[in-house]
């Protein structure tokens, strides 16, 4: 998994090979892409998912369909974020699909482009609050069992404390940038027309 936007991996599955190269072209020059060709091919190309960032997984597809795709991603465990991108109108099935996003075609490379990027912000919120929470049971473990002069004459405990502190400025940061992913989210058009 990348760290950033700008070296994120892109997985366009489409089975119709055209389409699927048109929006590798269009995303070429903002993250790394892969093409997959059919739901078998994008399940033989994302393995267990660690080169892996986003997917934009065409929904109704022969053989193996997007929604049988989602599913098999989900059941691996595999850590990406999926973006379904399809002509199929959205009925009431979609609330227990286990997608991240919903984009029908067509769709403006704009669009196309910040919905990705909103899908790697979203990504690295949750791996650093993981992290946090980690690091924060660690240090309340820690206290409860220690002095507090013992703790403080630690330097692991320092690292801690100092790892804390980063993730919650880089978590700070990151939800000021919510605010303008809120906008862009709901000015994104999900659906033409």
């Amino acid at each position: 998994m990348s760290e950033s936007t700008d070296d994120a991996t892109v997985l366009v599955v489409d089975d119709e090979k055209e389409v699927a190269d048109v929006y590798a072209l269009r995303l070429r020059d903002e993250f790394d892409t892969e093409t997959a060709y059919g739901g078998e091919a994008a399940l033989d190309a994302i393995g267990d998912g660690e080169d892996i960032d986003v997917v934009l997984l065409d929904r109704r597809m022969p053989g193996v369909s997007g929604d049988e795709v989602l599913q098999t991603i989900r059941e691996r465990g595999v850590d990406c974020r999926v973006i379904m991108i399809t002509a199929v109108d959205p009925d009431f099935e979609i609330i227990d699909m286990a997608f991240d996003d919903y984009l029908c075609k067509p769709i403006e490379k704009d669009d196309l482009v910040a919905a990705i990027e909103q899908q790697l912000t979203a990504r690295r919120y949750d791996d650093q609050l993981t992290q946090y929470l980690e690091a924060t049971s660690k240090l309340a473990l820690l206290e409860a069992e220690k002095t507090a002069q013992t703790l403080d004459d630690n330097e692991d405990v320092a690292q801690l404390r100092d790892r804390i502190e980063a993730l919650k400025d880089e978590m700070d940061d990151t939800l000021g940038e919510f605010d303008d992913i809120e906008r862009a989210f709901k000015e994104i058009g999900r659906h033409p027309g």
